[in-house]
């Protein structure tokens, strides 16, 4: 059995029409899965309700108060922009709450079954800074769920594996001065939002960033996973492994140009469960909705192989 934790309110983030990150993608992904040959070997489960555990105090962590209260009050204004690409509507901010809680019982899951989860909310997290979110982002849900884990017994290393297209400016930025976290990057460069350079180490070279051309292929990735990628955790020796699980990295997707099929993040799953099955899986991007769900399919798969 593999938990996906989801909530049908994440799908009350309203971006509006046409916008990239909209409720269809969780729509086409929860259709997929629930059509697949393996579909009875899925555990679906709610996320823990913010009122019964509140995520703040795991939020003031990562954000300054002022933005989390400013997201807040535009939420209660009845919304607006962040930026250009990163809308607020009504419900946003108790969605992002809600979104951020499926994070930390995500955590508690891998850590009490030793097996993966699968976490399928929005809004996405990893381009969102410290004091703001951006790139369609509100919170860090990756950063967040790692130092929560950190706080757990017997937890002292915590490695994130960002493959969405883009880099994950937020959560690098905010994670790359504890020694207790790893980050590791695969991004489409140059690309939106043009940060994550390879000569980047971190304060405790705990930082790894590997640059991918347009047009880079399956072929292209597997020997950095197996030089490079795998090497780096290994080392680290992670006691948890979250995936920023972007899939905006196949051919049809509209937002880059690199041609992976939805087939290849099965590829990724398992160079990832060779090495741990402590692993958190949290949606990123992806917006051609059919490769989507097909990359999404082809994650779970993977882990239901034993």
């Amino acid at each position: 059995m593999l938990p996906i934790i989801y909530s049908d309110e994440f799908l009350l983030h309203d971006t509006g029409f046409f916008h990239p990150e909209s409720p269809d993608r969780l729509k086409s992904i929860t259709k997929a899965l629930k059509a697949s040959p393996w579909a009875e070997q899925l555990e679906w489960r709610l996320p823990t309700p913010i009122k019964q555990r509140d995520p703040m105090p795991y939020l003031q962590k990562i954000h300054d108060s002022r933005y989390i209260d400013g997201v807040r009050a535009l939420s209660n204004r009845g919304g607006g922009y962040i930026d250009n690409d990163t809308v607020v509507c009504p419900r946003t901010y108790e969605v992002a709450l809600l979104a951020v809680s499926a994070y930390l019982d995500g955590v508690d899951y891998v850590l009490t079954n030793l097996e993966p989860v699968f976490v399928l909310a929005r809004p996405p997290g990893h381009h969102a800074l410290r004091e703001v979110g951006m790139g369609f982002c509100i919170f860090n849900n990756e950063a967040c769920a790692a130092n929560y884990a950190l706080e757990q017994p017997g937890v002292n290393r915590i490695a994130i594996l960002d493959w969405d297209v883009h880099h994950g400016n937020g959560t690098q930025t905010i994670v790359q001065s504890n020694p207790n976290i790893a980050y590791c990057s695969l991004h489409q460069s140059p690309l939106f939002p043009g940060t994550g350079n390879a000569d980047e180490r971190g304060k405790y070279n705990n930082v790894l960033n590997l640059l991918m051309l347009p047009g880079s292929t399956i072929a292209d990735y597997q020997p950095l996973f197996e030089q490079k990628i795998i090497p780096f955790l290994t080392n680290f020796q992670p006691d948890l492994l979250i995936i920023s699980a972007g899939y905006d990295a196949t051919q049809d997707d509209p937002l880059a140009n690199i041609s992976l099929q939805p087939q290849d993040f099965g590829v990724f799953a398992k160079y990832c469960l060779q090495l741990t099955h402590r692993i958190l899986f949290g949606l990123e991007g992806g917006y051609d909705l059919k490769s989507l769900a097909q990359s999404v399919v082809a994650t779970v798969e993977s882990c239901l192989i034993k």
